[in-house]
C-alpha cells in the first residue's frame, strides 16, 4: 500500500510518518488477521493527503458524499496503510449504546462483561469503521461524545472507564438523502475533521477497472467508464433515481463477463436490474444498449492471452 501511496504522489515526508506511526504502534497478534487486505484501491492524491494528514494530527475523520465516491473503500484502505486492525460498525435506527460499548452476559455462571466494538476498537489502537453514522439517533450516538473528543475515554457504567490507545482512530461515512437518514448533530459534527468526498473521475475510474482486471483492453475500460459518466448525468439530472448508479455492480459485470456471462447479462444482473421501476429499468436499459453492445463476450472484452 505504501508503494501505491508513492504512485499516487503522495509526500515522502508523510509516507515516512506513516511508517514511523507503525513502527511506534505494533499490532498484537491476535488483532492481525484484522488488518485489512483491500480488494479495491482508492484513486485521488488530494482526499489521500487529507485523511493521512488528519490521523497523523489524532483527529479521527468523516467522509461525506453521494453513493459511489468510495467511502467505505478510503476507509479500508486507510486502515490498511497505517497496518491498523478494523472495527466495522454498521448504524441502524436502533443503535443503542450497549451496541456499540458492550453489556452485560451470563458466562460460566456469572456475569460478565462482553466488550463491544466501541470498547474492542479503542482498547487494541484500532480504526474504527462508523459506517453511515447519520442512520442512529443522535441521542444513541452520545455515548460517544467522550470517546471521539480530547478526552478520548470510555466510561462503562457499572465497571471501569479506560482510556484509548493513542493510535485509535475512528472513520465515520455517511450519505444523505438514504432512508432513514438524518442531520447529525453539531455535537456530533463538531469531533470529526469532515472530507467531502467528490465523484470518481473518468480517468481514475479507467485505472481501476484495469487494477482489477488487467487483462481487460483499454478501449471497453474507457466504453464502461463513459456508460457510467451517462448513468451519473442522468442521475444528476434526475431523470432516473441512483439505484442504477452502481460502481461495485459496474466492477461485478465485468468480473461476471470474465467468467463467462455475456456482457448483456452481466450488466442487467449488476445494473439494469437494480431499478426495480419498470419505467426506470427501461430508460437505464436504454442507457446501456447506447453504449455497450451486449453481444459481447469474454474472448471480445480481454486480451486473447487471457480470454
Amino acid at each position: 500500500m505504501l508503494d501505491f501511496l508513492k504512485q499516487q504522489g503522495i509526500d515522502d515526508s508523510l509516507i515516512a510518518r506513516i511508517q514511523q506511526f507503525r513502527k511506534d504502534c505494533p499490532v498484537a497478534e491476535g488483532d492481525a488477521l484484522r488488518i485489512p487486505s483491500p480488494r479495491f484501491r482508492y484513486y485521488g492524491r488530494e482526499i489521500w493527503q487529507l485523511a493521512i494528514t488528519a490521523i497523523l494530527s489524532g483527529e479521527n475523520i468523516l467522509l461525506v458524499g453521494p453513493k459511489a465516491t468510495g467511502k467505505n473503500v478510503l476507509a479500508e484502505n486507510l486502515s490498511a496503510v497505517f497496518g491498523r486492525p478494523e472495527w466495522d460498525v454498521s448504524f441502524y435506527l436502533n443503535t443503542d449504546a450497549t451496541s456499540l460499548i458492550g453489556t452485560d452476559t451470563f458466562r460460566n455462571g456469572e456475569v460478565s462483561f462482553r466488550k463491544g466494538p466501541i470498547y474492542a476498537c479503542a482498547e487494541a489502537g484500532g480504526f474504527g469503521v462508523l459506517d453511515e453514522i447519520n442512520m442512529a439517533k443522535n441521542e444513541s450516538l452520545a455515548v460517544l461524545h467522550a470517546t471521539l473528543d480530547f478526552r478520548r475515554i470510555i466510561d462503562v457504567p457499572g465497571y471501569s472507564r479506560i482510556r484509548l490507545a493513542p493510535s485509535t482512530r475512528f472513520i465515520a461515512t455517511m450519505n444523505y438523502g438514504y432512508a432513514g437518514t438524518r442531520e447529525l448533530n453539531e455535537a456530533l459534527a463538531s469531533r470529526f475533521m469532515v472530507i467531502n468526498m467528490p465523484v470518481i473521475s473518468g480517468e481514475n475510474l479507467e485505472k481501476l477497472l484495469l487494477e482489477q482486471h488487467p487483462a481487460l483492453k483499454a478501449e471497453y475500460a474507457s466504453q464502461l467508464t463513459a456508460l457510467f459518466e451517462e448513468i451519473r448525468k442522468k442521475c444528476e439530472s434526475s431523470e432516473i433515481s441512483t439505484k442504477a448508479l452502481d460502481l461495485r455492480g459496474l466492477l461485478a459485470a465485468v468480473t461476471l463477463v470474465e467468467n463467462g456471462l455475456s456482457m448483456h447479462d452481466a450488466l442487467n444482473i449488476a445494473i439494469i436490474n437494480k431499478s426495480f421501476d419498470d419505467f426506470e429499468r427501461t430508460l437505464v436499459e436504454d442507457i446501456v444498449s447506447a453504449r455497450i453492445d451486449g453481444k459481447l463476450m469474454k474472448e471480445d472484452i480481454f486480451s486473447a492471452a487471457q480470454a
